[in-house]
This record gives structure tokens, C-alpha cells and sequence, in this order.
């Protein structure tokens, strides 16, 4: 079986990553965050909601829990640089208002590399959930609007200058095009990160442990890539000649 080749991240500097919910990178992501960060990339998270929806207890007791977790979730794999909005999580809309969210962090943070989940209406893990795949597409538009002084001028009134990342990275895609071997120390830490989301996957009845299921899926990326752990990515190199084939 032809195995994907590795992305080519060795000269990655600043990554931001865009979901919806407090916990979603964790589910694989977070481990190839680990190694970016370990190889000295500055990333940083961008969370559109508060995950205040996600549990069986008043939204603000749920979104202050979620924001914890999420803390400690980013110390796990070395990240200190956290932003949550509060867009309302569930419900999640796709408006010029999150697209001008997304664009105002893409030009405030200056990534070479933007992130996001797949907006697939049925990705790797099932049928996808609405919030997953708004907060997916507003994000590769955002992405062009960060590059774009005639999109949201306002934000140029606010000294921030257009910006135009590089690279573009969709984890869950059902047609990945890269991997990111994270055998060893990286994979532990991406299990220490969903971990820390200890009373959010409590509340959810029948959740495999975090030990059992990140080592699970980044086992079946490794067959991908032919290693033995690996997170897998749909990657856009917006550098690259476009491909007519």
C-alpha cells in the first residue's frame, strides 16, 4: 500500500488552530501540536465557542469548567497562548461577524499555518455536527479575508494589517494528503491534553479513556504514513503551482 507522505513542517514558525469547542483538538491534533511545539513552533489556540452547551448543567457553570480544562489541556502539550470567544455554542452561525473574528486572529497572531476541523457533513469520526463544520469553512474563508484589505476594512482601522498564511491544515478530512509521525513522547502528550477534559467526557455516557482511544487513532494514521503513530491532514500549500490533473 502506498503510504502519504510527511508534511513538511520542519520550517513551521507560527500555527494558529481555529475550532469550535473547548476539546476538539484534542482528539489526535493536540499530539502533532505537541511536536510542534517541541521542535520550537509558536502555536496558538482560537476557540469560537465557549462549549458552553456541551454538558448537563447551566451554560455559565459549563463554560467555566470548559475553560479550565481547556487550560490545562493546552499545558499538556506546551501551549500558552489561548483565545475563546463566545460565539453560542450549538447553534454556531456562520456570519461575517465570526468570518471577521477569525480574519482579526489570523492578522493579530500572523500564523504561516492555519488549522481547522473538517467541514465534511461526514468526516472520519461519522456524520459531522453543524458547529464543526461552520466553524471549518468560516475558517477558509476567514483565511482569505485576513489577506484582503478590502474585506473588513475596520480591521485595518484597528493597526491590524493584512496577513496571508501559507499553509492550510483540515484534520478529520476523509482524504488526507499528509501525516505527522508522533510516536513516542508527542502521542503521550496528546493523551495527557484530552485527558485534562476530565468532567466534559465524564458527562458523556460510554466515552472510551482518552489512553485508549488517541493511541487508536493515531495508530491507524501510522499505517498511513508507515510509522507507528501519526496525525493525518488535508493540506493546501497556498504556494504551490495550482495542479490541472
Amino acid at each position: 500500500m502506498e503510504t502519504l507522505p510527511h508534511l513538511p513542517d520542519a520550517e513551521f514558525a507560527r500555527v494558529l488552530c481555529v475550532v469550535a469547542h473547548p476539546d476538539d483538538v484534542e482528539y489526535g491534533t493536540s499530539a502533532a501540536v505537541a511536536k510542534w511545539v517541541d521542535q520550537g513552533v509558536e502555536v496558538s489556540y482560537l476557540l469560537l465557542t465557549r462549549g458552553e452547551a456541551g454538558m448537563p448543567l447551566p451554560p455559565e457553570e459549563t463554560a467555566r469548567i470548559r475553560r479550565g480544562e481547556q487550560e490545562a489541556a493546552c499545558a499538556a502539550v506546551g501551549v500558552s497562548s489561548l483565545v475563546m470567544l463566545e460565539h453560542p455554542d450549538g447553534v454556531l452561525q456562520p456570519t461575517l461577524e465570526l468570518r471577521r473574528d477569525i480574519a482579526r486572529a489570523i492578522r493579530t497572531f500572523r500564523p504561516d499555518v492555519v488549522l481547522t476541523g473538517s467541514w465534511e457533513v461526514e468526516f472520519v469520526a461519522g456524520l459531522n455536527m453543524a458547529d464543526h463544520r461552520v466553524a471549518g469553512m468560516a475558517t477558509l474563508d476567514a483565511i482569505r479575508d485576513a489577506d484582503n484589505p478590502w474585506v473588513f476594512p475596520e480591521l485595518v482601522e484597528e493597526g491590524l494589517a493584512p496577513h496571508r498564511a501559507r499553509w492550510f491544515l483540515v484534520s478529520g478530512h476523509t482524504q488526507p494528503t499528509h501525516g505527522v509521525d508522533v510516536t513516542g513522547d508527542a502521542l503521550a502528550k496528546g493523551v495527557a491534553s484530552l485527558e485534562a477534559h476530565r468532567e466534559y467526557l465524564g458527562a458523556i455516557e460510554g466515552h472510551p479513556p482518552a489512553g485508549f482511544l488517541i493511541p487508536m487513532i493515531a495508530s491507524m494514521g501510522g499505517k498511513a504514513l508507515g510509522v507507528e503513530h501519526a496525525v493525518l491532514f488535508r493540506a493546501y500549500d497556498f504556494d504551490a503551482p495550482p495542479s490541472f490533473e
